[in-house]
């Protein structure tokens, strides 16, 4: 005998397509603390291409293997010529953020030596809008 009654019930599906959203927390890069506001929007979108480029892809658990990049590794190889590092660098910073449903596309790169650092600016078409990107990247990725 069973504790609760034997009741059949009808399959519900639910056809209805799920809408992620882009609202997360902020986080203050400089403090290296989450704030307790919310951004949305262009506004994340930014804060996670921040994020892939300069957090090393595989080098935390807490991050899934779609965070970050492989910038490190090309960036810090001594034997390879500044060419090969500027051809690498649009790949490896497209790899890094295509993940994201939300980016459409990565374009539009223009590097630059900077003793030894690169300055790269590129185009990020999201859904929301469409974003200009400039950092520097060397060494400390």
């Amino acid at each position: 005998m069973a504790l609760s009654p034997e009741i059949e019930f009808e399959d519900i599906e639910d056809d209805s397509e799920v809408i992620e959203t882009s609202q997360t927390y902020k986080i203050d890069f400089e403090n290296g603390r989450i704030t307790n506001e919310i951004i949305t929007g262009l506004e994340a979108i930014k804060q996670f291409v921040y994020l892939s480029l300069h957090t090393e892809r595989y080098a935390y658990s807490v991050y899934s293997h779609d965070i970050g990049n492989e910038l490190q590794d090309v960036l810090a190889d001594n034997e390879t010529t500044d060419a090969y590092k500027k051809m690498e660098i649009p790949r490896l910073i497209e790899e890094a953020l295509i993940y994201d449903d939300r980016i459409s596309a990565v374009t539009d790169f223009e590097i630059e030596k900077q003793g030894e650092s690169f300055r790269v600016s590129f185009t990020v078409e999201t859904d929301e809008g469409t974003l200009e990107i400039e950092e520097v990247l060397g060494e400390d990725v």
